[in-house]
């Protein structure tokens, strides 16, 4: 006879996602390729999202940023560049960070950015952790993106 549990908070089931379970019914951007494991959707998490991004060879994403959303980043494989302007200066600034394999990556709230993938050869893979349920992806024509007028909460 199985067990049965009660539906309280201490007992509810673990969920598994293998590699075939990932699914990129979530939000994309030009040149990238993201495939949602944890979310809403696929287990019902109400505040955490995670997947994997697949960057193909000498590929540049669209800029975009991530709303509300606060992104971690791992890197699995190849060499991808994450890439934001530093606006604190007279002129808005391309700064490039150059990753490998098991360098960490966050992007704070809001902050436009692209991925760039400059092997030739290589697909870049990053596991992306974010603290909303879905993926958010604002698309934008440029770096400097400023935004609307943000209020505290």
């Amino acid at each position: 006879m199985p067990i049965v549990l009660p539906e309280d908070p201490f007992h509810r089931r673990l969920h598994h996602i293998g590699p075939g379970g990932l699914t990129s019914e979530t939000a994309q951007t030009g040149g990238m390729r993201r495939r949602a494991a944890i979310s809403g959707a696929t287990v019902g998490s109400s505040r955490l999202w995670m997947g994997q991004t697949h960057v193909a060879p000498a590929t540049v994403s669209a800029n975009h940023h991530h709303g509300d959303s606060e992104t971690a980043i791992y890197v699995v494989s190849g060499n991808p560049s994450f890439v934001f302007a530093d606006i604190e200066g007279e002129e808005p600034v391309e700064v490039r960070i150059n990753a490998k394999p098991g360098d960490y990556i966050f992007v704070p709230p809001f902050v436009p950015h692209r991925e760039e993938n400059p092997d030739p050869d290589l697909e870049a893979i990053v596991v992306i952790a974010r603290s909303t349920q879905d993926a958010i992806v604002v698309n934008l024509d440029d770096l400097t993106w400023t935004g609307p007028v943000l209020t505290s909460r």
